[in-house]
């Protein structure tokens, strides 16, 4: 049952920061909640901002210590919400992120928060300055409600790290939520925030969106500034939002992308003004039907093979080109054989050969304060990190190599090639957009050597954007009450955001398929708070597997 908040209520809790013992607390039932929902609720006096604060963190307390999925809590949280509160009673709600409280992936830069990519070895490292993806969020009035765990330094899919431990899947405790930017996939899913971000350098936002039937975008290369991003790949790091609905993600995307041109980040300099400053939450009504809408399907990027981990994936994608074909869509069976994630994987990507160069750069930037390594052999040196076995050797060659090399040059004119043949089976095919499975099988169990079977290479060397929705679940068993997600990629054309979020509408309205896991469905009471509390995160809960500082 929802807990509403009077008007009364609403003013009696904006008083003087003097009178935070004597606030009363609101109650308000936060799962599943969107900002439309949110603003509802504030703008009809049902909530306050520090009531939302306060409902958020009572789901965290109650919660993550079974999922792991949060590093570190906002301090000035709550002082965020009560200036919000302020202005809301003043008749100065502005901002389409007003009181929207929002988690971080802790590999963005964050001035009341530290920046740590999950490692030991940054655990003390301040920014002086937010990342620009931050600063807009805080103008649109969004409230940094905390950082999320990641797969360390956002190198691999497992979530695991040497200072957030292992984040588990809120779906099935036994599998990992996708990654790098797990730690995000399962709080969101979790209902800790109204959405979070993250970044994607293969796979990083759509594998837990994929793992935890939410939403997420990878937009074209340069649509949004990689300034103050912890780093691995100028070729291929992009950041975006994950959300649990398609509106809330084109909110999030609209702020995120307004930052614009970045003397910071060149790759903005690619932005098309036809790109610069779009709403893409009135691009969702643009289109009505799937009619007429042609999708090519890969089929290179399934495992045809007959399993438990396999077959689920393979009837939920074709579960959902069955729903948009009786939609009205075409879908094209696409065999070229330029689509093999492995081979593109091994011929095509460029991460270790800017890694180091780009972590250097990273370090050595005047903005960063406190305690850390200067460099990113530094940072190996010092045994305080987190590598799992199966990426021993990607590191140490990553550690020794770089844009010097004459691979480099071979694979970038290589990529070039690949984009190419892209856009030509798009042309040739008169396709709308690419769909196909982020991850061949089911994510992985806890443990595994990595997480494999992915499919989001392809849009990462070629800068494609990408939209993840969720396409279905696995069986249900004991483990996995509702069983384990799946989801589909819609793969667009370069500076196509407002179409294929368009489209992922159009396939989530005649697919609806979202389900709240049952281990956090359950509703939280919130209590007054006087401060932000402080999350220890579970790094006891990192398998043997993966031990610490070996390399």
């Amino acid at each position: 049952m929802r807990r509403l908040c009077s008007l009364w209520t609403l003013f009696q809790v904006l008083p003087l920061a003097s009178s935070q013992s004597n606030r009363h607390s609101c109650s308000y039932d936060v799962r599943e909640a969107t900002i439309e929902s949110v603003h509802n609720a504030l703008f009809n006096g049902l909530t306050t901002c520090r009531g939302l604060v306060e409902a958020f963190v009572a789901r965290i307390e109650a919660y993550n210590p079974s999922i792991n999925a949060i590093i570190s809590l906002n301090a000035q949280a709550l002082a965020a919400a009560d200036a919000l509160d302020l202005a809301l009673a003043a008749g100065n709600a502005t901002g389409s992120l007003f009181c929207i409280p929002v988690l971080l992936k802790d590999n963005y830069d964050t001035e009341d928060m530290k920046t740590t990519g999950g490692c030991l070895g940054l655990k003390n490292s301040q920014p002086i300055a937010d990342a620009p993806a931050v600063t807009a969020l805080k103008r649109a009035g969004a409230i940094m409600l905390g950082k999320t765990n990641l797969h360390e330094l956002a190198l691999e899919g497992l979530s695991v790290s040497s200072l957030g431990g292992q984040t588990f899947n809120p779906y099935d405790l036994g599998r990992t939520p996708g990654g790098s930017s797990g730690g995000t996939g399962a709080a969101v899913a979790a209902s800790f925030a109204i959405f979070g971000t993250g970044s994607d350098t293969v796979n990083s936002l759509r594998s837990p969106a994929s793992a935890n039937s939410l939403f997420s975008i990878r937009p074209t290369r340069g649509l949004i500034s990689q300034a103050g991003i912890v780093p691995i790949s100028y070729t291929q790091d992009a950041i975006g939002p994950i959300a649990r609905n398609i509106e809330d993600l084109a909110v999030a995307l609209t702020v995120m992308a307004s930052v614009g041109y970045d003397a910071d980040d060149n790759t903005t300099a690619l932005i098309p003004t036809a790109s610069l400053d779009v709403d893409y939450s009135a691009a969702l009504n643009q289109g009505s039907s799937l009619r007429n809408v042609r999708f090519g399907l890969i089929e290179g990027f399934f495992n045809n093979t007959s399993s438990n981990e396999t077959t689920p994936v393979k009837a939920a994608i074709h579960s959902v080109v069955s729903a948009i074909v009786a939609a009205g869509a075409t879908v094209v069976p696409i065999f070229s054989g330029i689509f093999n994630s492995a081979a593109i994987i091994n011929e095509y990507d460029v991460q270790r050969f800017e890694y180091r160069q780009d972590m250097d750069e990273y370090l050595a930037r005047p903005v960063l304060r406190g305690s850390r390594p200067a460099t990113l052999s530094e940072l190996y040196e010092g045994h305080k990190f987190l590598v799992i076995p199966s990426q021993y050797s990607y590191v140490n060659t990553a550690l020794v190599s770089s844009t010097d090399n004459a691979t480099y040059a071979s694979r970038k004119s290589d990529i070039q090639n690949l984009t190419l043949a892209l856009q030509n089976v798009f042309k040739t095919q008169r396709l709308d957009a690419l769909i196909y499975p982020e991850q061949s099988n089911l994510v992985v169990p806890i443990g595994a050597a990595s997480q494999f079977g992915r499919n989001g290479i392809l849009a990462a060397v070629t800068g494609s954007p990408v939209v993840t929705v969720p396409a279905g679940f696995s069986s249900a068993n004991l483990n996995a009450p509702k069983g384990i997600p799946i989801g589909m990629e819609i793969l667009g054309l370069p500076w196509s955001e407002a179409k294929l979020l368009r489209l992922a509408k159009l396939v989530s309205e005649v697919h609806r398929i979202r389900k709240m896991p049952a281990l956090t469905e359950g509703f939280v009471e919130s209590k007054a708070l006087q401060a932000m509390p402080s999350i220890v995160p579970n790094t006891k809960s990192i398998p043997s597997a993966y031990p610490i500082g070996v390399l």
